[in-house]
């Protein structure tokens, strides 16, 4: 079996990865990322980059050459509650260089940080390696086994950070305990063309039964029908032709082109977990991103908190890693600081599954927006408080590891 040794072993090559082992190799230490796919072009992944994350991009420098790239910028995000319209969040409040979310393919982004962080010598991301089991030795981790194109391959690291996703295979070996909190609803994910005739708006539909949300993306709607969890298969009994109905229901607009979906492969299932580990870390390995805290989708915020715990990370370990001396209470530092953050965005969560997701799944009577919501319309400037709950988080990182030159 070949054998490679690095300081730094990142395993998962979205947002959390890919942004970690830019920031590390870019303080001089040195880094492998290993991506299981052979790019990074997977479908209805989360794509909307938050203002905290540009705020990130523009400390390091790249933001001209980041907005460069093709996107969408939303400065409000609304709904129709029942008989109600209200904009809901209204980024232009926050104290950010970019007061809007932009909307871009996540492998434009992740494309992006592979090609800045490859201008280090420090940085290598091996494409198609797909690692499948922890290395320990003394009760310590010491690296991973993967599966590459040239066979079976040992990477040896002072630290494994996993940022493997929601599905971690190197959380289940690792037999940290994960606390499960559960969440109501699935959500079908799918998209249809978009017409200059189209509200601009992305915005979300609130009827009896029914949640939707339509995600402007220039030439196309992103659209997310949200169910009732493991429904899926009652729904598909029902045929394609009464789904397409529902839909248009809900979005009579989309009735000219609803026949662009005529396969349920072009459906795609998101089954949502809301969950967070008790412990992140254990000698020699860390979890960060998803594979630490899997979040709903519930406010689009996963990327974002994906984003600032790589950044808490490298700003954490980047001098103990050059050091050569990462230890157990560097690693509970990283959980520390990005704990309290994750809790209030899962307790957020939450609260919206339960006193808005769940009682409009099961409702059958249409009434307009509750007044506590309609305060956001009558008062403009409330609408900054979600805003920066969606666009910032709890606790926005700053880049304070340094760039090695």
């Amino acid at each position: 079996m070949a054998e490679i040794k690095t300081t730094c072993c990142v395993v998962g090559g979205g947002p959390a990865g890919m942004m970690l082992g830019f920031l590390l190799a870019r303080a001089g230490v040195e880094v492998v990322v290993l991506e299981k796919h052979g790019d990074f072009l997977r479908d209805f992944r989360g794509d909307t980059v938050h203002p905290s994350t540009l705020e990130l991009i523009h400390e390091l420098g790249l933001l001209d050459q980041f907005l460069a790239l093709p996107h969408q910028k939303v400065s409000q995000l609304g709904a129709q509650i029942g008989t109600d319209f209200v904009t809901m969040a209204d980024f232009s409040y926050l104290p950010t260089k970019c007061k809007y979310i932009a909307f871009m393919p996540q492998w434009d982004f992740l494309d992006f940080l592979s090609d800045q962080a490859k201008k280090y010598p420090s940085f290598s991301v091996r494409m198609n390696t797909k690692a499948t089991s922890l290395i320990e030795e003394n009760g310590q981790i010491i690296g991973v086994v993967a599966d590459s194109p040239e066979g079976q391959l040992r990477i040896k690291a002072d630290l494994v950070v996993a940022a493997d996703g929601r599905s971690s295979i190197l959380r289940e070996q690792s037999e940290l305990p994960l606390v499960e909190i559960g969440a109501p609803m699935d959500v079908l994910w799918m998209r249809l063309s978009r017409l200059p005739s189209d509200p601009p708006q992305s915005l979300g539909r609130i009827l009896p039964g029914v949640m939707f949300v339509l995600l402007n993306r220039g030439d196309y709607w992103q659209c997310g029908y949200i169910i009732n969890k493991g429904s899926l298969e009652k729904l598909q009994s029902e045929g394609l032709e009464s789904f397409q109905k529902r839909v248009v229901v809900i979005v009579p607009f989309t009735a000219d082109r609803i026949g662009e979906l005529h396969s349920w492969e072009q459906i795609k299932l998101l089954t949502v977990q809301v969950n967070r580990l008790q412990k992140w870390y254990r000698k020699g390995l860390i979890f960060i991103g998803d594979a630490a805290h899997a979040m709903s989708p519930v406010g689009g915020v996963g990327i974002n908190l994906a984003v600032q715990d790589a950044v808490a990370t490298a700003n954490i370990l980047w001098k103990p890693l050059l050091d050569g001396n990462c230890t157990e209470e560097d690693l509970q530092k990283v959980q520390d600081r990005r704990t309290f953050p994750t809790v209030m965005t899962q307790n957020f969560q939450v609260a919206v599954q339960n006193n808005v997701v769940r009682p409009t799944l099961a409702s059958t009577k249409l009434m307009g927006a509750p007044w506590p919501t309609k305060l956001l319309n009558w008062i403009p400037p409330l609408r900054g408080i979600p805003a920066a709950i969606i666009g910032n988080g709890f606790r926005p990182e700053h880049i304070r590891c340094p760039e090695k030159l």
